[in-house]
């Protein structure tokens, strides 16, 4: 008896777990559907909001800014961080303590911080050499700082769950360096640096701090528009722009999912 009002119990504590995290989402979608010029009342469904989006070349740069801004990133990250999460295996018996913060500190770093000190080097540099203006480039720069770590221990964990007698066997098959990389570590790897991949996507896609002070006059990314249009209101064109922003991170992380199982499965 007692064992199944506690089922009950926890049953219900994760329907209001549930409810707290999604219901404030899909109160935001079903607004950004709302007839009403207003977002405080509900009148009717339609798509209005949606076809200014497509008319408004400010919302349509912002947009455009976020998705070459999280792609470009993104690549760059998966790289420099996959090469850092194998050294990282590699010398994993040495003592690189000091290592480890290094990877660790971006994550658990302050993004106000985070931003204003690169920022701050953006601006010295760009005194000193005229180069690193404010801009996409710089914001590009930021966001890979901050996104290696994510991929780097990603990597890193795939790494320590395989036999490491996999690495022998493949130098006793007479595998070149190349081969080894193409053959046995990127298959191996894949399911890991798809993951890393959508991981640092979403990341740069939702980021609003360090995007803020890194950013120039002719960058503003999606996150920074609705910062700049929501101190005048919420509207149900904000909502509109939110429910996409959920939408695009909701599609990157199935399809991160799914490629995942798939390749399990296969």
């Amino acid at each position: 008896m007692k064992r199944s009002i506690f089922k009950k119990g926890l049953r219900g504590f994760w329907w209001l777990t549930i409810g707290f995290l999604y219901l404030p989402l899909i109160v935001v979608m079903l607004f950004s559907f709302n007839a009403s010029n207003s977002a405080a009342s509900f009148t009717g469904i339609s798509l209005r909001w949606y076809r200014r989006l497509l008319g408004n070349d400010a919302i349509l740069s912002a947009l455009s800014n976020s998705l070459l801004l999280a792609v470009i990133s993104s690549l760059v990250a998966l790289v420099i961080g996959c090469l850092i999460g194998y050294g990282m295996y590699r010398h994993r018996h040495r003592k690189l303590g000091w290592l480890i913060v290094l990877i660790y500190l971006p994550i658990v770093l302050p993004d106000i911080v985070f931003g204003i000190s690169e920022m701050t080097f953006f601006v010295k540099i760009n005194e000193l050499t005229g180069l690193l203006s404010p801009g996409l480039s710089t914001m590009i720069i930021a966001h890979v700082t901050f996104q290696i770590p994510f991929v780097a221990l990603i990597v890193y964990s795939r790494f320590v769950g395989l036999d490491p007698s996999l690495f022998e066997a493949a130098k006793d098959l007479y595998a070149t360096p190349r081969q080894r990389v193409q053959f046995f570590m990127l298959p191996t790897l894949k399911p890991a640096l798809i993951s890393a991949f959508f991981l640092s996507f979403t990341l740069s896609l939702d980021d609003f701090v360090i995007s803020f002070f890194t950013s120039g006059p002719e960058s503003a990314t999606l996150p920074i528009y609705i910062w700049s249009a929501i101190r005048k209101g919420v509207t149900p064109e904000i909502n509109a722009i939110a429910t996409l922003m959920m939408m695009a991170v909701a599609i990157a992380a199935i399809a991160s999912l799914w490629l995942s199982r798939r390749r399990t499965v296969s």
